[in-house]
């Protein structure tokens, strides 16, 4: 018998295919989504027409948003950073241009964003 046929009698067998995959996605945490008050509703609300009116100026803008995880409940917040494009209140999104690898010309649901920033709010109150 060869050398590699002996040593395949002794390897491990896993009679359970997949099972560590499944222990490992249930043991995998998620976020919940955060449900944001009226009044800070209204604030972000601002923040984006604020936003929406300034868009020639092309600034920096850093954006935290949930993305919901495709196998369980929950998801997990993001940011990102970068030059808004449009932001379409209709089809209620906020678009990037795609300057660099960070934004990539993606869009993100304004149902689930939870904070902008810019360096453009410093002299203004949005309460």
């Amino acid at each position: 018998m060869s050398m590699a046929n002996r040593a395949a009698q002794f390897s491990p067998f896993a009679a359970l295919t997949g099972y560590e995959d499944e222990v490992m996605e249930t043991a995998r945490l998620t976020d919940d989504k955060i449900e944001l008050s009226d009044t800070e509703k209204e604030r972000l609300d601002r923040k984006l027409r604020f936003l929406s009116d300034h868009l020639d100026e092309r600034p920096t803008v850093s954006i935290t948003y949930f993305v919901p995880d495709m196998k369980k409940t929950g998801g997990a917040y993001k940011t990102d950073t970068g030059v808004i494009k449009k932001i379409d209140s209709v089809g209620q999104i906020v678009i990037f241009y795609a300057e660099n690898k960070i934004s990539d010309g993606r869009s993100i649901c304004i149902d689930m964003i939870v904070e902008v920033n810019c360096g453009l709010f410093r002299d203004v109150e949005f309460m």
